[in-house]
């Protein structure tokens, strides 16, 4: 049934406003049954089945007033497509569940819809099911499932005498939030970064093909990402701080702020690009060698600890 433009969720109604967002989503070939049931039901030619959720929250990941609605559907999509990615898999299908005030308009949710089904799209995945609830604060989980066609690549498999290696985009999404928090809009280059991530979808994929032995994406920091190479595969790593080229948009804002604009790259996660692991002769084009690994326990920077931000942390 329709509903006025300038409805609210609450005036439009739970299973009104599902409907319209259930237009937004087209369904892929790999969709059996898709949103409307119970559940979903998918198929898989071939390969591993790859699963991973999260949640985004309202002032935690994401403020309105600095993205507008598409655009924190970007992110949201990203955020997950991104995890598949590292896994050197290929996303396909997801479900969202969107937890509302009474007041947020149904026009933001089905514009929101619209930015996440865009990001999907680049991808071929679909979405198949989710939910719609109220709840004090906006909150967006979402469940996204993809496929390896190749055995994943796990955090776990990092070996010394490998080298460290990113691929994508690294420190601008930091810059734009850097240049958001103090009240600015420009360089508009890295605020667009900040609200529309751009992850190396293909990456994964040819990384683990091209044997990678360690891969993670980078959501919360390199350092800090590196850190869980590093644990769960019991070696050490190291970051050479000459290995990275500082874009001229991210030295004009640590000047503007007085920062140092290593600490974006070093710190600064939301660009979702990858870090990885490989033998030195294996990897593939497209992935800048940042580092090293070897025996030990330890991330370090130059072979020094590291005294500046490493990375977002929750708690």
């Amino acid at each position: 049934m329709p509903f006025p433009g300038d409805a609210t969720v609450s005036e439009a109604g739970e299973f009104p406003l599902i409907a319209r967002l259930r237009d937004v989503f087209p369904q892929g070939e790999q969709v059996l049954v898709g949103p409307g049931d119970d559940a979903a039901v998918l198929r898989i030619r071939n390969g591993h089945v790859v699963v991973s959720t999260d949640m985004l929250v309202e002032g935690q990941h994401f403020r309105r007033e600095w993205a507008s609605a598409c655009d924190i559907g970007h992110r949201a999509a990203a955020a997950n497509l991104s995890d598949i990615n590292a896994m050197g898999g290929r996303a396909h299908s997801l479900t969202i569940a969107l937890g509302a005030p009474r007041d947020l308009p149904a026009a933001w949710a089905l514009e929101f819809a619209e930015g996440f089904a865009e990001e999907c799209a680049l991808v071929d995945a679909s979405v198949v099911g989710g939910d719609l609830a109220v709840a004090d604060s906006l909150v967006v989980a979402v469940t996204v499932l993809g496929s390896c066609t190749q055995a994943p690549v796990l955090r776990s498999g990092a070996e010394p005498g490998d080298v460290l290696a990113l691929c994508g985009r690294q420190g601008w999404a930091a810059s734009g939030l850097a240049v958001l928090g103090r009240g600015f809009r420009s360089p508009r280059v890295l605020v667009e970064a900040y609200r529309r991530p751009e992850p190396p979808y293909d990456a994964g994929r040819i990384a683990a093909e091209s044997g990678a032995t360690a891969m993670i994406d980078i959501s919360d920091g390199l350092l800090a990402d590196a850190r869980h190479l590093a644990e769960e595969s019991g070696v050490a790593i190291d970051v050479r701080r000459d290995a990275f080229e500082i874009a001229e948009p991210l030295q004009a804002v640590a000047a503007a702020t007085g920062a140092d604009p290593l600490q974006f790259i070093l710190g600064g996660g939301d660009d979702h690009a990858l870090l990885g692991t490989f033998p030195s002769a294996e990897v593939p084009e497209g992935w800048t060698v940042v580092g090293s690994v070897a025996e030990g326990a330890a991330v370090t920077v130059d072979g020094a600890p590291y005294d500046g931000p490493t990375g977002w942390t929750h708690f």
